[in-house]
């Protein structure tokens, strides 16, 4: 069921069954809106905002780069929405990009992700950031994602945080002119933030 999205997470009450606290992801797969995309947070049915021009030409540079110090180096594969990530059968997202090193490519399926993924990308606009700040943030730590990227869109800013102990410790906060210090992708460090962003 298509809604005028106003840019912000809206819970989709109007999609009868089973219920919001009750979706997991076989009633989510179930679902035949191809023009709505969904995600689903502690069983409760979500509709995120469609993006606009802006994030989707960062989301685009963060993918293009990302393949290039993951795939061309062998060692992993880098995917962006919308594909679906199972972390739990009542939490089910399309983060923005992500990324599955060799080890973890036994959680591909022939449907979608099912498991944590090793990096998770989220770009944030003014209507998503308090939900990629503290719910997903949240849900990602719980699934034992290893590292969380935050890229505001606004501030043109990437905020890398590392698991460590069940929860996230920032790294920092890049821009500009900073080079992107991943942990997990050392070789991504010859890349400044700006280059997202132009």
């Amino acid at each position: 069921m298509t809604t005028d999205n106003p840019g912000v997470i809206l819970p989709a009450d109007l999609v009868p069954d089973p219920g919001q606290g009750y979706w997991s992801y076989q009633e989510y797969a179930a679902l035949t809106d191809e023009k709505q995309s969904y995600e689903i947070m502690d069983g409760v049915l979500l509709m995120p905002p469609s993006p606009n021009p802006v994030h989707q030409s960062i989301t685009g540079k963060i993918y293009l780069y990302l393949t290039q110090h993951v795939e061309t180096a062998g060692s992993g594969r880098v995917y962006m929405a919308p594909l679906d990530v199972e972390l739990s059968p009542k939490r089910v997202f399309q983060p923005n990009v992500f990324v599955l090193f060799n080890e973890s490519l036994g959680k591909i399926t022939a449907s979608h992700i099912v498991g944590a993924p090793d990096l998770v990308v989220e770009v944030t606009s003014p209507g998503t950031a308090a939900y990629d700040r503290l719910s997903k943030w949240k849900a990602y730590a719980e699934a034992g994602v290893r590292e969380y990227w935050i890229v505001n869109s606004l501030m043109q800013s990437i905020e890398i945080l590392s698991l460590k102990s069940q929860d996230y410790e920032s790294q920092g906060i890049f821009r500009g002119k900073d080079a992107v210090l991943s942990p997990l992708i050392p070789g991504i460090r010859t890349v400044r933030v700006e280059q997202f962003f132009v």
